[in-house]
């Protein structure tokens, strides 16, 4: 893998004559570098050249390889708000400017992460919560850096380092609305300034975004044809990004996949990806978060008659779930973030980025908060009844909007189900059908449409999941 990067730096950066030394577009003017880390700048020049590197009072030196490409690693800084230069120098010079020391993180998906903040302006108040209509217009905090990888924008730097900007104005409006609001969020908590970088296609599949040795190195993949161009987007809008330090993952996508009907499959996919892209940055402890897909109608074709189950959306959700066997993963639940299920674009953009931010500030930051919505412990039965135990209550289990609950069923030996009374005590939910006087299953928001209202103190939802799950005992490979 290191041998293609190098190949592709030579490719792309040694055609000068002068062969300056030359830097991947990652690195720009108003950029963030990661704190607390090891920090690896890196970049191309003659075989043989010397570069120095100068920052934060450090200054480091190599020379570039056989290959034309040198990497330089420097020691781990703190945070530092006030912008500093970064020195680049060998047969020339690059000074970038305004350069801050802080957290970096790295948000890629499909359309709901490419998602750009001008949009938010657009939308309708939404039914619940807050709605940041002027977002873009109040925002002025230096602290926050946007990345925007366009399809080739990494392919060819162009030596006016640039891509980095504080995110306000133009380059705001242009980006991401979950990796913003993500990135501000963090930066309200940590105190810290904040790097975020997106790189999202519309429409993408999670085929291109993983990289074909990590196929090829999965026991379930073996001998099996997959399509949807594996390593398409990998090589152009990631691996080129590596190895700029950043501390973690945020991945919104799966809608594609999911009119695709995959499930077991999928999570395989998720497991090759995020694999390979720790490989990448020789990191196996990277934190990846990712989102659970929100409800719309799936099985409605374009003329709005049926084309598949009700139950796909459930089923790949619960797919999505056999990814959190992998250490340092964690994922978000959006069955409530949705006001017209006809929309595959929903709006709350801004809970999405809020929520992760959550698990963030929790899984990577150690903060005692509560991240997690209710989650599926156990179930009991006595007599006519169910008890559904769960944990992540927080301090207790309750409807968001003061309403009966909604969302579940309940079925016999005959496995028919039927929807259930619901009672909260506590972190257990009481369940009770006429239809069903032995219950023997249970299942929750376990419908493509299914937007239950059972939260925990902290507001967050519950997440769907059914008693006879057929891969409880799978373990991804």
């Amino acid at each position: 893998m290191i041998r293609i990067v190098i190949s592709l730096y030579l490719a792309i950066f040694c055609v000068s004559a002068k062969a300056d030394v030359v830097l991947p577009n990652v690195f720009a003017h108003h950029m963030v570098l990661q704190r607390d880390q090891p920090v690896s700048i890196f970049g191309a020049a003659d075989v043989g050249e010397d570069v120095v590197v100068e920052f934060d009072g450090q200054r480091k030196s190599t020379r570039a390889n056989a290959d034309g490409y040198w990497k330089i690693e420097l020691k781990a800084m703190k945070a530092n708000a006030v912008g500093q230069t970064l020195t680049i120098r060998g047969k020339n010079e690059i000074r970038l400017n305004d350069v801050l020391v802080g957290e970096v993180w790295l948000c890629s998906g499909q359309s709901n992460m490419e998602y750009p903040m001008r949009k938010i302006v657009k939308e309708k108040a939404p039914l619940k919560g807050e709605f940041p209509e002027h977002a873009v217009a109040e925002a002025n905090n230096a602290q926050i850096r946007v990345f925007l990888v366009r399809r080739k924008f990494l392919a060819k730097p162009d030596g006016r380092y640039e891509g980095w900007s504080v995110a306000q104005d133009s380059a705001l409006r242009q980006f991401s609305a979950p990796a913003y609001f993500f990135g501000k969020k963090l930066q309200e908590e940590l105190g810290v300034p904040v790097g975020i970088i997106s790189s999202a296609v519309s429409g993408s599949r999670i085929e291109p975004w993983l990289s074909e040795s990590s196929l090829q190195a999965s026991p379930y993949f073996k001998d099996k044809k997959v399509g949807g161009d594996p390593g398409k987007f990998y090589h152009s809008m990631i691996e080129p990004l590596a190895p700029y330090t950043i501390k973690g993952f945020v991945w919104y996508q799966g809608e594609t996949n999911v009119f695709l009907k995959e499930t077991v499959a999928y999570a395989h996919k998720m497991k090759a990806l995020i694999s390979a892209w720790r490989a990448l940055w020789q990191n196996k402890k990277m934190p990846f978060y990712f989102t659970q897909i929100a409800p719309f109608h799936y099985s409605l074709d374009e003329k709005g008659e049926v084309s598949m189950d009700r139950t796909v959306l459930p089923e790949f959700r619960e797919a999505q779930d056999l990814v959190l066997q992998i250490p340092f993963t964690a994922r978000i639940i959006t069955t409530d973030l949705v006001d017209n299920i006809h929309d595959i674009h929903p709006n709350y953009k801004w809970e999405i980025g809020r929520r992760h931010a959550l698990k963030a500030l929790k899984y990577a930051y150690k903060k005692d908060i509560l991240a997690d919505g209710p989650e599926f412990r156990k179930v009991t039965y006595q007599g006519n009844k169910a008890l559904v135990h769960f944990s992540g209550a927080g301090d207790g289990l309750q409807a968001v909007d003061g309403k009966p609950l909604t969302g579940f069923e309940v079925a016999g030996i005959d496995d028919k189900y039927y929807p259930a009374d619901a009672i909260i005590r506590n972190t257990t939910i009481v369940l009770q059908s006429e239809q069903v006087p032995q219950i023997r299953q249970v299942r929750f928001a376990w419908d493509e449409a299914a937007q239950p209202n059972l939260v925990n103190s902290a507001g967050l939802p519950a997440a769907p999941f059914r008693t006879n799950n057929p891969t409880k005992n799978l373990k991804l490979k």
